[in-house]
């Protein structure tokens, strides 16, 4: 059977408009020959966040060993891994003058350290030539492997990002590789270092209000402290159909809930991604804690 199509509400609306600073944000990535997680994920804020001169740049190449039915990334048998890329990624955070730079990856399970080495070379790479430059590391689960994970912490990041995605209902039909528990396993480890731990949730999959809140109290009770929800937009067809558009009211009750919950920041709203004003939400958890 032919499944619904849902019409996008006007608050979806999108602004394409570009600027100087996009214009010279896109020179720096293509010249370096960088991945962006803002491109090949088909992310809705791209000419936002490039027209302020940012931008999460994705690293270990940009073909994913999963397939998760949400996601735009390529997947498929990845490239070797390019060891100049930490001095490229590097670089660019220094020509865009970023005071708050984001770094993610695709999974690399076809590696023996899953990428992790890779990570680390990004980070301290990074760290070397921008010193007052804020990392934020959006990783993924390692399948699990602490010792893995430990590495990245030891890096240290200042902020440390895993996607726990989805409520623990819609997981399997949702994610090709992770699960749920396993997500909230790396939260945890994330957590009990004293780094500061982060997570997204996609809503308009199917998952009701009650599941949310759900998710909410799993990440707090492992340690959790900044979350980002927003909506699920289906790339193509072939990807996990939108159940519904939520409104922009609903996105508020969300946020109030979080904060309620006791996560220290909340950005919550139709065009919310994982890394979407991570500068501006770093700074407001810092004055919240002061």
């Amino acid at each position: 059977m032919e499944e619904k199509h849902i019409r996008k509400p006007d608050w979806l609306k999108i602004d394409i408009r570009t600027n100087p600073r996009y214009t010279e944000t896109k020179r720096i990535v293509d010249t370096n020959k960088l991945h962006t997680i803002c491109s090949s994920g088909r992310c809705p804020n791209l000419g936002e966040c490039w027209g302020k001169g940012t931008a999460t740049f994705m690293i270990g190449g940009d073909i994913c060993t999963r397939s998760c039915k949400f996601c735009n990334t390529k997947s498929g048998k990845p490239y070797p891994l390019d060891e100049k890329e930490p001095e490229r990624i590097a670089e660019s955070v220094k020509l865009m003058n970023l005071k708050h730079t984001v770094i993610t990856s695709v999974d690399r399970d076809d590696l023996e350290d899953l990428g992790t080495t890779h990570w680390v070379n990004t980070i301290n790479a990074v760290r070397k030539l921008n010193p007052y430059t804020t990392i934020e590391a959006l990783i993924p689960d390692f399948q699990g492997k602490k010792d893995l994970i430990s590495h990245i912490i030891n890096s240290c990041p200042t902020i440390i990002s895993h996607n726990i995605e989805t409520v623990r209902r819609l997981t399997p039909f949702v994610r090709s590789a992770a699960t749920y528990d396993r997500s909230l396993d790396v939260i945890r480890q994330i957590s009990s270092s004293g780094i500061t731990s982060k997570s997204s949730i996609m809503v308009g999959l199917g998952e009701t209000p009650e599941e949310v809140e759900q998710t909410m109290n799993d990440l707090r009770n492992c340690g959790c402290e900044m979350l980002t929800i927003g909506q699920y937009l289906q790339p193509s067809k072939k990807h996990y159909p939108v159940a519904e558009y939520v409104t922009p009211e609903q996105f508020l009750v969300y946020k109030e809930i979080g904060l309620q919950k006791g996560f220290s920041s909340v950005e919550s709203g139709p065009l919310v991604r994982s890394s979407y004003h991570a500068g501006e939400t770093l700074i407001k958890r810092t004055n919240h804690l002061k």
